[in-house]
Formats: C-alpha cells, sequence, structure tokens
C-alpha cells in the first residue's frame, strides 16, 4: 500500500492522506461493486487495503463543493454501478481531487492493480463498469 500511496502522492502532488483516502474510495466503490473475484484478491494481496476502506468510509463528509455535491447527487438518481462511479467521483471531489488528479489517480491505481493482480484479472474489473477501461 506504501508504494501505491508514494505513486499516487507523487503523481497527483497531494498530501499521503490525502492519497490513501483517494485509494480507500476506490478500494470500497471496486469491494462493493464486485465483492468477489479479482477485487477480492486485489484486496487481499494488498496490505493495508482493508484499513484504507475503513479510514475512507470513516473519514467525514468533505465538501466537495458544487462539483462533489453535483455528482454526488447525481450519482443517487442514476443508480447501478455508473451511479456509483459518479458517486465515487462526488467522493474524490470531496477529498480535494480535481477531474483531472481522478483521472490521474485511476491510471495510477490501475498501472499498479495490474501489477497485483495481472492485465486479465485487472481486465474483468474495468470491463464490468462502462468507461473505466479507457483509464488502463
Amino acid at each position: 500500500m506504501e508504494e501505491l500511496i508514494a505513486r499516487i502522492t507523487a503523481a497527483l502532488g497531494v498530501e499521503p492522506e490525502t492519497a490513501r483516502l483517494a485509494v480507500g474510495h476506490v478500494l470500497g466503490f471496486f469491494r462493493k461493486e464486485f465483492p468477489d473475484g479479482p477485487v477480492a484478491e486485489l484486496v487481499a494481496k494488498l496490505p493495508g487495503a482493508d484499513e484504507a476502506i475503513a479510514a475512507a468510509e470513516a473519514a467525514p463528509a468533505a465538501d466537495g463543493g458544487l462539483l462533489g455535491g453535483l455528482l454526488g447527487g447525481l450519482g443517487g438518481l442514476v443508480g447501478g454501478s455508473k451511479g456509483d462511479l459518479m458517486a465515487l467521483a462526488g467522493r474524490l471531489s470531496g477529498v480535494g481531487l480535481s477531474i483531472d488528479q481522478s483521472q490521474a489517480l485511476a491510471k495510477e491505481f490501475f498501472a499498479h492493480a495490474e501489477g497485483i493482480v495481472g492485465k486479465e484479472k485487472l481486465k474483468e474489473i474495468t470491463d464490468a463498469v462502462p468507461g473505466l477501461s479507457q483509464f488502463l
């Protein structure tokens, strides 16, 4: 986990705690969407993943401004994995990430995850949520 946090901290230009919360939100999203299979393997093989998810869940909801509120609200209206993805974008905005930083986060996260579970299993994860494969 520390390698991933350092990688994201450097790529996004954020504090390590912000990177950890962002990763926790992303992992929490995937675990909620896909509690078994490659996601469970990724969480199991990423030391500190459970703690990062718990910290993100326990963190007070930060004010993501207009964008965070809008995305979170739209997520509730859309529903399903697309809605959850919009809600995730709202949570990432809430920890202070811009849209560009969120996209960079996805690319760094998936690059690291590929090294843990392999390209084939990562593709299973990203193919299940429309739009995610663009970050591979």
